[in-house]
C-alpha cells in the first residue's frame, strides 16, 4: 500500500491543496495581489500534477491493450480531463467563447506545437521518420468534416434556429465518433500501426490489476473538477480589470489536457515511434472537437444559452494555415525536422497573437 501511495504523491498532493485552496479562498479574492496569484499558480500546478497521474495510468492500460487502444486511452484520458475543466469554468463568470477559444488553442497545441516539435527532435536524431499514412489521411479527413460542422457552419446559423442545429451537430459528431473508434479499432486498425507500441518504461512492474489503474483515473478526474471549481473563481477574479488576454483561460485549458500528451509523444519521437506521435497529436484534436463539442452543445442546449462555437476571421485563417500545412506534411509517410519547423512556426504565431490579445 505505502507504494502505492509514494507513486500517487501527486494526487494527495493536490487534495491537500484543495484542502488549502477552499480555506484560503475567501482571503485571497479579499486581498488579492500575491495571495490571489500565488493560490492560482499552486491550483495550477496541482491541476497539472494530476493530469499527468492521469495519463500515466491511461499509459500503463496502452501499453497492456497496445496499438490502436493505446493512444485512443490517452486521448480519451486528456480529453475527459478537459471536458471537466470546461464545465466547470463555463459555470463562472460569463464566457460565451471559452469553449470555442479551447478547441481552436487545443488544436493548435496538439497539430503545430506536439507535432511540429516531436517532428523536430524525431528529425534531428533519426533523419525522417516513418509512419502509416493512412492513419494521417483518415485523421484529417475527419477533422475537416468535424471542425467544418463544428465551427464553420455555426458561423451562418441565426439565433433563431442555433437549438436545432446545435442537436443535429451533437448527434452528428456523436456518429462520427463512434464510426471511427470502430473502423480505428477493427475493420482498419492496421491504419494507425507502425511496427512499434508504446513506451514500454510506462508499463508498472508490480502488475497491479486494471481495474485499479481506471478508479485511480476516475477519482483523479473527479479530483480535477473540485480543483476547477476553485481555479474557476480565482480565475475570474484575477483576469477582472486585469487587461490579460482575454483568452488565457482557453489555452491554460488546453495546455492542462496537452501537458502529458507533449512528453509521450516526445519520447516516442526520440525512440523513432512516429506513428505514435501521429496518433497522439492528430488524435487528440480529434477527439477534442468530436468529443468537447457535442458536451458543450449538449450543455448549452441544456441551459439554453447559445454558446458560440463559430471561429473569428484569425481563428479560422490559422486553421486553414494549420491544416494545409499538416495535409502537405503528412503526404509521404515520412516526417522530418523541416516539416516540424513549419508547423512549430505555427505554434509561435498562434503564442504571439494570444499573447498579443487578437485570438
Amino acid at each position: 500500500m505505502s507504494k502505492y501511495l509514494r507513486h500517487e504523491l501527486p494526487i494527495l498532493i493536490a487534495l491537500a491543496v484543495l484542502g488549502a485552496g477552499l480555506f484560503l479562498e475567501h482571503a485571497a479574492l479579499e486581498h488579492g495581489g500575491l495571495l490571489l496569484w500565488g493560490l492560482l499558480g499552486l491550483i495550477l500546478a496541482a491541476i497539472m500534477g494530476v493530469a499527468l497521474r492521469i495519463s500515466h495510468h491511461a499509459e500503463v492500460l496502452a501499453v497492456r491493450l497496445g496499438e490502436p487502444y493505446g493512444t485512443l486511452i490517452l486521448t480519451l484520458a486528456a480529453v475527459s480531463v478537459e471536458v471537466v475543466i470546461l464545465v466547470v469554468l463555463l459555470q463562472g463568470a460569463p464566457n460565451p467563447t471559452l469553449a470555442r477559444d479551447t478547441v481552436f488553442a487545443a488544436v493548435m497545441l496538439d497539430i503545430n506545437g506536439i507535432l511540429g516539435l516531436a517532428a523536430i527532435v524525431g528529425g534531428l536524431k533519426h533523419g525522417s521518420t516513418p509512419y502509416n499514412l493512412d492513419s494521417a489521411n483518415s485523421f484529417i479527413a475527419m477533422l475537416l468534416v468535424a471542425i467544418g460542422i463544428g465551427m464553420f457552419i455555426p458561423d451562418f446559423v441565426p439565433d433563431s434556429q442555433w437549438q436545432a442545429y446545435s442537436a443535429f451537430s451533437v448527434g452528428a459528431m456523436a456518429l462520427m465518433y463512434m464510426g471511427f473508434l470502430r473502423l480505428q479499432t477493427v475493420e482498419h486498425r492496421t491504419f494507425f500501426e507502425h511496427d512499434a507500441g508504446l513506451d514500454e518504461e510506462a508499463h508498472d512492474t508490480g502488475h497491479s490489476p486494471n481495474g485499479l489503474h481506471v478508479a485511480i483515473m476516475l477519482g483523479a478526474i473527479v479530483l480535477v473538477g473540485l480543483l476547477s471549481e476553485v481555479l474557476s473563481v480565482l480565475l475570474d477574479a484575477g483576469l477582472a480589470g486585469s487587461g490579460l488576454p482575454k483568452s488565457i483561460p482557453a489555452v491554460l485549458v488546453a495546455l492542462i489536457s496537452a501537458s502529458p500528451e507533449i512528453l509521450t509523444a516526445l519520447r516516442a519521437a526520440q525512440a523513432n515511434r512516429m506513428q505514435t506521435t501521429v496518433n497522439i497529436a492528430l488524435g487528440a484534436s480529434l477527439a477534442t472537437v468530436l468529443l468537447t463539442l457535442p458536451v458543450i452543445e449538449g450543455w448549452a442546449l441544456f441551459s439554453g444559452e447559445r454558446i458560440v462555437m463559430a471561429l473569428t476571421p484569425m481563428q479560422g485563417g490559422m486553421l486553414l494555415l494549420t491544416l494545409l500545412a499538416v495535409m502537405n506534411n503528412l503526404h509521404d509517410g515520412e516526417t522530418n525536422a523541416i516539416e516540424g519547423i513549419s508547423h512549430f512556426a505555427l505554434f509561435a504565431a498562434f503564442v504571439a497573437l494570444v499573447m498579443l490579445g487578437l485570438l
